[in-house]
């Protein structure tokens, strides 16, 4: 059975937690610069979500990918939001982003609180 992006997330949870207790003030200070980056300013942190997508999208990182789709949604981020910003991935990395691209929009519908639970459960 193929992973779902919450399955990515919940993997991800324990070796997490073991590299933050490895290394408190490292992590602490990735947390910090996180939401120092992430807040409402000239842009929005809506905004700012769907730029971490599309860098997740061209890093080809399944882990940011999910969280970063997640994040966005919970900002408020639109289907339409989501597809113009893969758009740009897919502008700037080519190949690669028609990959990650659909990864990433189908990482957004299964994470988004607003999505019907068939949609969350792979539905295309």
């Amino acid at each position: 059975m193929a992973m779902t992006h919450q399955d990515v997330i919940d993997e991800l949870r324990a070796p997490t937690r073991e590299l933050r207790r490895a290394i408190p003030d490292v992590w602490r200070g990735f947390g910090e610069l996180h939401d120092a980056v992430m807040v409402d300013g000239a842009l929005s942190g809506r905004t700012k979500e769907l730029m971490a997508l599309v860098a997740a999208v061209v890093k080809r990182c399944d882990g940011c990918i999910a969280y970063h789709a997640r994040a966005a949604s919970h900002r408020g981020a639109t289907a339409e939001e989501v597809a113009e910003a893969l758009g740009v991935a897919l502008l700037m990395d080519g190949g690669t982003a028609s990959v990650y691209g659909p990864r990433a929009w189908e990482a957004f519908h299964e994470l988004d609180q607003r999505s019907a639970p068939a949609s969350r459960a792979g539905a295309s």
